[in-house]
């Protein structure tokens, strides 16, 4: 067996090579091939149906990245697909909202226990920002906390790159620890008065670490705190949402915010967020301006309406948990034939897995390589999504890819026990 890659990304490197002369950096952002492994994975795609995704060079992968978490239900699933097309032979952008904004937003509102209204967007970093704004506007303060290394999107006072940014854009955005309510309460001292928000993901993935979920206690002690200060909760649940309860991912823990943000899997794949909030708030959210060119595109809130509706129907929830759960338990035991020690992070819906004692990450990034190369794509510094199109199937071939992955792990590192 092999190290090297045995799949062709000729097509994958020859656009590659035409995009770095029109597009700055040829790909940008999260998929950039310098997030992954340059060469060791594809760079463009060409299809997908159900659980598959296809490269521009022909290459098969079981698809666990989902377009990095949209599609929950599967990609091109019938119901959703169908949706949207029947709204677009009607429109596809009008100069006013249509009648599916109102039905979303009802069902929306009927969704979340305790959400008194709803307001929609294109992307998870408008929903998270906007968010901001309405707490700032509501506390008249200034000043917003949030978790040490945790993603909330790329606008400046939360983007993860550096460049372009003034020391203004983040003088009122504040870090603490996160599972440290110490950390926490130490923030609200050093502000007393001046918090407007906290807002915080479900639980913690910060990119090239494990997952980490809330401690006992966490959640409702934030909840307790920002009753107490006035201050304004909000849940950025754009990653999870709807992969871990039908009513949001406060309920899967056991806590309550003020306001949650929600896009990925609201409408499986088509563009589409979502804001909700507790009806103290209202006033505050309609003096907030928030708008764009296409945000009242009517067939992406048919999908969601679908979208939402199918994963109810189907109980989605459960079934991604299930097969989650036995892909995760799966790797972890073919990790340990091989004698490495793997670390499952993360909620079944969202998992990831690790190598113990692998800080550079270079073991887990030559596992992940032959993992793709074989037809299973694993990305090596991000977690991964589950979808409601994973079977039973697709667990046991990713099995029997990860054994064989392992396996050339092993024999490349010698007979000497896993570090």
């Amino acid at each position: 067996m092999s190290l090297q890659s045995p799949r062709s990304f000729r097509k994958s490197h020859e656009l590659f090579e035409r995009a770095a002369k029109v597009v700055p950096g040829g790909i940008y952002g999260h998929t950039s091939p310098a997030v992954m492994i340059p060469g060791a994975f594809p760079y463009y795609g060409q299809r997908a149906s159900g659980s598959r995704y296809w490269d521009v060079d022909g290459n098969e992968y079981i698809d666990y990245m989902c377009g990095y978490g949209p599609m929950v239900l599967g990609h091109g699933h019938p119901v959703v697909e169908e949706a949207a097309l029947r709204q677009q032979r009607d429109a596809l952008c009008l100069n006013h909202p249509g009648a599916a904004m109102v039905e979303l937003a009802e069902t929306l509102v009927e969704t979340v226990d305790f959400a008194d209204w709803a307001v929609l967007g294109k992307n998870g970093s408008d929903m998270t920002t906007w968010a901001i704004q309405v707490a700032r506007e509501f506390t008249h303060r200034k000043k917003i906390l949030k978790a040490a290394g945790a993603y909330h999107g790329i606008d400046p006072w939360c983007t993860p790159g550096h460049a372009g940014l003034i020391e203004e854009d983040r003088a009122h955005i504040h870090d603490f620890n996160w599972n440290d309510l110490e950390s926490f309460e130490a923030r609200l001292k050093e502000f007393p008065g001046q918090i407007a928000a906290v807002i915080l993901t479900p639980f913690h993935h910060p990119t090239f670490k494990p997952s980490v979920m809330p401690a006992e206690g966490f959640m409702k002690g934030i909840e307790a705190a920002c009753q107490r200060e006035g201050i304004v909760f909000i849940l950025d649940d754009i990653r999870a949402g709807f992969r871990l309860h039908h009513g949001g991912s406060h309920r899967y823990f056991g806590f309550e915010p003020d306001l949650i943000c929600f896009c990925k899997a609201i409408a499986n794949g088509h563009p589409l967020s979502a804001a909700l909030g507790r009806k103290e708030l209202r006033i505050a959210a309609s003096k907030v301006f928030l708008t764009g060119s296409y945000w009242q595109s009517p067939p992406p809130m048919a999908a969601s309406l679908a979208c939402l509706k199918v994963l109810r129907e189907e109980n989605a929830v459960e079934t991604i948990r299930r097969v989650g759960t036995a892909l995760m338990t799966g790797l972890v035991a073919a990790g340990a034939k091989h004698g490495y020690e793997m670390i499952s992070s993360g909620p079944p819906a969202l998992p990831l897995l690790t190598f113990a004692n692998d800080a550079s990450l270079r073991r887990q990034q030559r596992f992940c390589i032959e993992a793709t190369a074989r037809g299973a794509f694993l990305h090596p510094h991000h977690n991964w999504f589950v979808s409601a199109a994973h079977t039973d199937a697709d667990v046991a071939e990713t099995l029997r890819i990860a054994d064989e992955a392992f396996a050339v792990l092993r024999e490349s590192e010698g007979a000497k026990p896993a570090a």
